[in-house]
C-alpha cells in the first residue's frame, strides 16, 4: 500500500466516526534499518531507510480528546493527565503531553489514525505514529515545529512518557528521510548525511510480534550502560560504548563478565560494520553490503541474543538461495528480516525463501518490497 491509501483510510475512518471532516493531516514512514542495530543508544552510527509504508494521523479541534484507529475502531475518550492505559493510545497521549510543554498542543481534538506499517514487526510503527501525530496536532494548534523539535517531541513521547528506552534513530529517519537514500546518522553528534540507496529492499515478516515495553530492550540497554561504566575505569575518555576502538576490543572483553562482553562485542563490531556499509553502498557494491548484513545478523543472534529462530531460518535460507544478504532488523525478539538480492533474481529468491520457511513452520511469511522513501509531511485532506 502507499501513503495515499493510509491518508484515505484515516480520513474515511474520521468521517465515519466523527461525522465531519478533519482539519489537519500528516503522515510519517516506518523504517528499515539497513545496519547499525542497538548502536543508536550506545552513541554509534546507524544507517536506516524510510519505508514507502506510512502512518497517517488526521484530526480536528474538539472540547475533549477522542481517538480512533484502523486497528481499534471503537472511539476512545482519553484523559491526557491521568495514568497511561498500556494501549496504543499512550503514544498519542505522550505526544500531547510533550507538545503541551512547548505550547504547541491544541486544547482537545478528535483524532483518527491509520497505518500500512506492520505493527510489532520491528519497522518502527511507534515512531511513525508519534512523528505523524506531532506534526498533525501541532498544525492543529497553529504551530510549525522545526525538524529538531519534531524529533524531540516524538522521541520524548516514546521514551519519557511510554517508557521505551531506545535511541533516536527511528524518530530521526521518520523526520529527515529523503527518497532514494539511506541516512547515515551519527547518534553521538547528531550529524547526518544521505547515502544513495538504489533498488528495492525485501521485507520478510517473521510473524513473531515483539513488544518493546516487555523488558528485553531495556535490559540490554542496562547491560550496555554497565559495560560502559566498567570500561570507563580504564578508558576514562569513553563517553559511549561505541567509542571503544576496535583494536581495544580484546582488552575490553577481558575486563567484563560474559554477558557484558558479548553485548560490547556486538556494539563495537556493529559500529565498524556501519562504517564499512557506507563505503560499499556509496560504491554501489551490494554484494559486499550483503555480506555485512549477514555478519550483523550473526552478531545479533550470538552476542546480543536478540534474534529468534524464525529470523535465523529466513537469513540462512536467503543466503543459501542466492541473496546478497539478509538480517533481522529492528530491536529484535521477533519482527522482520530485510533482504537484498540481485534484481534479476529477486522474485525467484523470495519465493524460494518463503517455500523453505513454510516447510519448517507450516505457514508462509508476509513478504513485500520497498524503495527508500521520504520522511514526515503534512497532507491534504482527501475529498
Amino acid at each position: 500500500m502507499t501513503e495515499i491509501s493510509s491518508i484515505a483510510l484515516a480520513t474515511d475512518l474520521y468521517r465515519q466516526t466523527f461525522a465531519g471532516a478533519p482539519a489537519a493531516a500528516a503522515s510519517a514512514p516506518g523504517r528499515v534499518n539497513l545496519i547499525g542495530e542497538h548502536t543508536d543508544y550506545n552513541g554509534g552510527p546507524v544507517l536506516p531507510v524510510a519505508l514507502e509504508r506510512r502512518t497517517s494521523v488526521v484530526a480536528a479541534a474538539s472540547e475533549r480528546w477522542t481517538f480512533v484507529s484502523s486497528v481499534d475502531p471503537a472511539p476512545a475518550d482519553v484523559e491526557v493527565d491521568t495514568p497511561l492505559q498500556h494501549a496504543w493510545t499512550d503514544y498519542i497521549v505522550g505526544v500531547i503531553r510533550e507538545l503541551q510543554k512547548i505550547g504547541a498542543a491544541p486544547g482537545g481534538a478528535s483524532v483518527a489514525v491509520a497505518s500500512t506499517v506492520p505493527i510489532g514487526a520491528g519497522l518502527s510503527s511507534s515512531a511513525a505514529i508519534t512523528v505523524a501525530a506531532a506534526e498533525t496536532l501541532s498544525a492543529l494548534a497553529g504551530c510549525r515545529l522545526s525538524p529538531a523539535q519534531l524529533v524531540d517531541v516524538a522521541a520524548r513521547a516514546e521514551h519519557e512518557q511510554v517508557g521505551v528506552r531506545g535511541g533516536r534513530m527511528d524518530q530521526t529517519i521518520a523526520v529527515h528521510a529523503r527518497a532514494g537514500t539511506a541516512l547515515l546518522f551519527e547518534t553521538d553528534t547528531g550529524a547526518m548525511r544521505t547515502v544513495p540507496m538504489p533498488g528495492r529492499i525485501w521485507i520478510f515478516e517473521t510473524g513473531i510480534s515483539h513488544k518493546l515495553t516487555g523488558g528485553e530492550l531495556n535490559a540490554r540497554r542496562a547491560e550496555c550502560e554497565a559495560a560502559l561504566a566498567a570500561l570507563q575505569t580504564r578508558w576514562r575518555h569513553l563517553t559511549f560504548l561505541a567509542d571503544l576502538p576496535l583494536g581495544d576490543l580484546p582488552d575490553a572483553l577481558a575486563m567484563l563478565p560474559d554477558n557484558l562482553a558479548r553485548r560490547t562485542r556486538h556494539v563495537v563490531t556493529e559500529t565498524a560494520r556501519v562504517r564499512a556499509a557506507v563505503d560499499v553502498l556509496s560504491a554501489g557494491n551490494l554484494a559486499e553490503l550483503g555480506r555485512l548484513l549477514v555478519a550483523g545478523h550473526n552478531s545479533l543472534r550470538a552476542d546480543y541474543e536478540s534474534s529468534c529462530p524464525e529470523a535465523d531460518t529466513i537469513v540462512a535460507s536467503a543466503v543459501a538461495r542466492g541473496a546478497y544478504g539478509a538480517r533481522l532488523t529492528g530491536a529484535g525478539w521477533g519482527g522482520a528480516v530485510l533482504m537484498l538480492a540481485p534484481a534479476e533474481r529477486e522474485h525467484e529468491v523470495v519465493d524460494a525463501v518463503a517455500e523453505d520457511f513454510n516447510e519448517r513452520y507450516g505457514r508462509t511469511p508476509l513478504t513485500w518490497a520497498t524503495a527508500a522513501a521520504a520522511g514526515v509531511q503534512r497532507e491534504s485532506i482527501p475529498q
